[in-house]
């Protein structure tokens, strides 16, 4: 494809896409508004598709976000090819942006990073976002790589396994007692306060499903906590029951903050790492040490 598209278009589209709007990409490429919108017109002329969303800020479409990932890989390239010729400024560190759900940013991933070597001058960009929809950040190509749920290869992009992150359903003792021990748990999860992460987040939900044999879910009455740490600690501190990651939950267990609500019905979420499938040596040492840390840290 790169062959066969002018580069400049390709390289403005981009522009137009992380500036958010044409005169503010012309700014940045010293050009005027007029040849930006000209030259997104070709590309589109050219590829016969619509790629952006006039829309303020500007949106690629999903055709306009397949040349914008590949604008950013050829970006990626072209920087790793001026490393190798010593082209690039001297020490020049490397840029690496990844997607990385909370749980494993606040679990283990950070292992990760202390593994590559200062010499490296690796700078990890994370972008935090639950497991579920970090492949969506792949597609639009603003990371290159991330830590996913899914097992489906995103266009241009390899996959391996990483490992299971288990999660127990736990609360404090007293809100066991005051919530959770006059009927049956399954019945009792549906009108207990419970802890979510966002309004996306339906772990809670589906645990009371299975427990329910697909009907139901959480009780209405629920706080959002967008953190792992600060999950963890309103569950603790008795605000309300919720799943939380065994790395995490182990310590308030043995300190007899928490207590398992069901020992055998721990949720094991598999995990992935994908990555463009690009010859960076930044990447690869990042892809590595990713690995590495999640062998150590999470069930095979």
């Amino acid at each position: 494809m790169a062959g066969e598209l002018p580069l400049d278009q390709v390289r403005t589209l981009l522009a137009v896409v992380d500036e958010g709007t044409f005169d503010a990409a012309a700014a940045a490429l010293h050009v005027t508004p007029s040849a930006v919108s000209q030259r997104v017109k070709a590309l589109e002329q050219r590829t016969g598709r619509v790629l952006l969303q006039r829309t303020k800020p500007v949106r690629p479409t999903e055709s306009g976000a397949v040349l914008v990932r590949l604008a950013r890989q050829l970006a990626r390239l072209e920087r790793d090819a001026h490393a190798e010729l010593g082209l690039s400024g001297a020490g020049e560190p490397v840029r690496v942006p990844v997607a990385v759900n909370a749980d494993s940013l606040a679990t283990w991933f950070l292992g990760a990073l202390a593994r590559l070597p200062e010499e490296a001058r690796i700078c990890c960009e994370l972008r935090r976002e639950d497991e579920d929809h970090t492949a969506a950040l792949l597609r639009e190509g603003v990371v290159m790589a991330a830590v996913t749920s899914s097992p489906d290869a995103v266009p241009g992009c390899s996959v391996r396994a990483l490992g299971r992150m288990r999660y127990l359903p736990v609360a404090a003792p007293d809100f066991v007692a005051r919530h959770l021990s006059d009927a049956p748990l399954r019945e009792a999860l549906s009108e207990a306060p419970v802890i979510v992460f966002d309004r996306r987040d339906d772990f809670q939900d589906g645990f009371v499903r299975r427990l329910r044999g697909g009907r139901g879910g959480a009780s209405t009455l629920r706080h959002h906590v967008p953190t792992s740490e600060g999950f963890a600690e309103c569950v603790a501190g008795g605000l309300g029951w919720g799943m939380v990651p065994e790395a995490q939950a182990g310590p308030l267990l043995r300190a007899g903050r928490l207590v398992e609500l069901a020992p055998e019905q721990a949720v094991d979420v598999p995990l992935y790492w994908q990555q463009w499938r690009l010859d960076s040596p930044a990447l690869a040492m990042v892809a590595d040490a990713v690995a590495a840390t999640a062998a150590r840290a999470l069930r095979g």
